[in-house]
Order: C-alpha cells, then structure tokens, then sequence
C-alpha cells in the first residue's frame, strides 16, 4: 500500500509547529535555506555546537572606569527570589535587583548557591565561583555600585 503525504523531512521524532516572524527573519532563513524548517534545523545545530564567543560570566565596559557584569543564563542564579536577569542579548544577562537591596546581597546568596549546589548545576560552579570572586574583590575595593536603569511597561 503506497503512503499518502510527502515524505518526512526529518528522520528523527518531529512535530509541526506554527509560529509568526518578522519578515527580516524569513529573509534570513529564506538565505540559509529555501526550506524554513531545514534553515531553522541548520541553525540551532550550528548554535548548539557552537561556544558563546563571549565568556559565560565576564565584566563588559560601560563607560571609562565602570564594568557590567555580564553573565550567561545560569540556571543556579535563578534561585535567588530578589535577583532578576535581565537578556540584553541571546544567552547573555544583565543581573538587576531591586531599588534598596544590598549589594553585597548577591555575593552571599552566591556563596550560599555555592555550598548547596545540587548535582544537576555542578556544571555551573565554575562561573558561580568566578562572579563570586568578581563581586568579592570589587566590595574588598569598596568598588561596587549601583546605578539605575530605565525600564518601561510592556
């Protein structure tokens, strides 16, 4: 008996989805392959073989004399109720507090993260050791502060 339909794209589990882009979007898709589903498959392959160009937890200038801390989407850091990250670009997170909260407060939290770190974010340790050690030496300096961002309603 012959089967009725076009034959699978794809030789693994799929399932159809429907989702609505901007037209730039398509166009880009449309330049990786003229299928969107194989433009779509080809880049979150490339993405997901691909390390971030910039490190996970890393210090950007903001202007002469002041850094941001930049952090990658760290699942551990999402447990602190007070912390907020916010994505300024894909994978990559400004860490925001609210108005009046210590800022030693995330260095302790982390520290806490640290010692209660369960076995699926071990992989995370590093980089909570590595913003720890950046929040420790800037409060040792007295260097840390905080500045205010606009944020609107959407």
């Amino acid at each position: 008996m012959k089967r009725k339909g076009r034959r699978p794209k794809f030789n693994e589990p799929r399932k159809p989805i429907t989702v609505t882009l901007p037209e730039r979007t398509l166009a880009q898709l449309r330049a990786i392959d003229a299928d969107r589903a194989q433009a779509i498959v080809k880049l979150t392959d490339y993405r997901a073989a691909v390390p971030t160009a910039m490190p996970t937890v890393d210090v950007v200038k903001a202007a002469p004399g002041l850094g941001i801390i930049v952090v990658g989407p760290l699942r551990s850091l999402r447990r602190i109720d007070f912390l907020r990250m916010a994505e300024v670009l894909p994978g990559h997170f400004l860490l925001t507090m609210p108005s009046g909260t210590p800022s030693e407060s995330i260095e302790m939290e982390i520290v806490d993260l640290l010692d209660d770190l369960p076995p699926e974010e071990e992989a995370e340790r590093p980089l909570l050791q590595k913003l720890r050690e950046i929040l420790h030496a800037q409060r040792k300096k007295k260097a840390v502060s905080k500045r205010e961002i606009l944020l609107i309603s959407i």
